[in-house]
């Protein structure tokens, strides 16, 4: 157990993340620097010693108008590096959203594995632990690193929200596709269990080849249901609002879409703006920040994660059980 409390950063866009993070544990952002150079070059330091402490980074490596996920990569990986040079005695790299987890196998000849990259990079660093987030492959996240790593999970968040809902005991969860079943089948669980009933779980039909994703066969019975698509993230949303105008013809009355990150590329407006979907829930690890100022944005609900991640760093730090905190998602009265 440590004495002295933790010292978080977060840096560049995770700031107000990170500030709520550190508010939920009594306590403010440590301070640091980051300064950009006329030729794109980049420096960050921490402004606090550092020697011998426990110190967490918030980062979210997701691209917005002002720095793309390399850039965020490369500035988190310096000031690791910064961090480590500064004889900090534990470095834990705390993503929201990791970039290049999607590619977590070789399904070409020849194909980069940059989950496996990715945690090559922050382990060289000198980051000792990683905390990723509803990662889109957690086998492949946990093997990628050779140093401690700890997952949480959204799924907490979207039972307390759609457990709320008028009707809530009519709900049917979907997975958008074969791959996602055991994480649907986990939120199905949740949910059940705060509702006192058993909820059925339907699949969606899903082939994807070149990019193009096809398929609209839901197998299951989702007449009269309000459906829940649960997916951990949503990029162009095509898949979620071809998955709902499914349920809608066949009888559902209505579908909500649930992912953890809402990447909201180009095409995610329109596939929002569906009139098949009821609603789009998703936590903050992903700023909306590519819909603002459209019509998309009035049909997207943010749940805010900070709290369930200054609960596990408040468990880390005091030698607490992180799995434990998962375990309790869903229950009543859980964080």
């Amino acid at each position: 157990m440590n004495e002295s409390p933790p010292q978080i950063f977060a840096l560049g866009a995770s700031r107000p993340f990170g500030e709520r993070i550190a508010a939920a544990l009594g306590l403010s952002l440590a301070c640091h620097e980051e300064r950009s150079f006329e030729d794109g070059e980049h420096k960050s330091r921490p402004l606090e010693n550092v020697r011998g402490r426990d110190v967490y980074v918030v980062h979210s490596l997701y691209g917005d108008a002002e720095q793309s996920p390399n850039d965020k990569l490369v500035r988190l990986l310096f000031f690791i590096g910064a961090l480590r040079d500064a004889s900090a005695r534990r470095i834990t790299a705390v993503l929201p959203y990791l970039a290049y987890a999607r590619k977590d196998r070789k399904t070409k000849s020849r194909d980069p594995v940059t989950t496996k990259y990715v945690a090559s990079l922050l382990e060289a660093a000198g980051a000792d632990a990683a905390i990723g987030f509803d990662v889109h492959n957690l086998q492949a996240f946990q093997n990628a690193f050779r140093i401690p790593t700890d997952h949480l999970s959204a799924r907490g968040l979207f039972v307390d929200h759609f457990a709320g809902l008028p009707g809530a005991g009519d709900t049917v969860v979907m997975s958008p596709d074969a791959g996602g079943a055991k994480r649907a089948g986990a939120f199905r669980d949740a949910l059940g269990a705060r509702l006192g009933k058993d909820l059925p779980l339907v699949f969606m039909e899903k082939t994807r080849s070149a990019g193009v994703v096809a398929g609209e066969s839901v197998v299951g019975d989702v007449a009269g249901a309000a459906v829940v698509i649960l997916d951990d993230l949503i990029s162009t949303g095509t898949t979620m609002a071809r998955a709902a105008r499914a349920c809608r013809a066949r009888g559902a009355r209505a579908v909500y879409a649930a992912a953890t990150h809402g990447l909201f590329v180009e095409g995610a407006v329109e596939a929002i703006a569906d009139p098949a979907l009821s609603s789009v829930v998703i936590a903050d690890s992903v700023p909306p920040h590519r819909i603002e100022g459209t019509p998309a944005r009035d049909k997207v609900i943010v749940l805010d994660a900070a709290p369930l991640f200054a609960e596990a760093l408040r468990r880390l730090h005091s030698g607490g059980s992180v799995v434990e905190l998962m375990g309790d998602q869903g229950k009543a009265g859980a964080i």
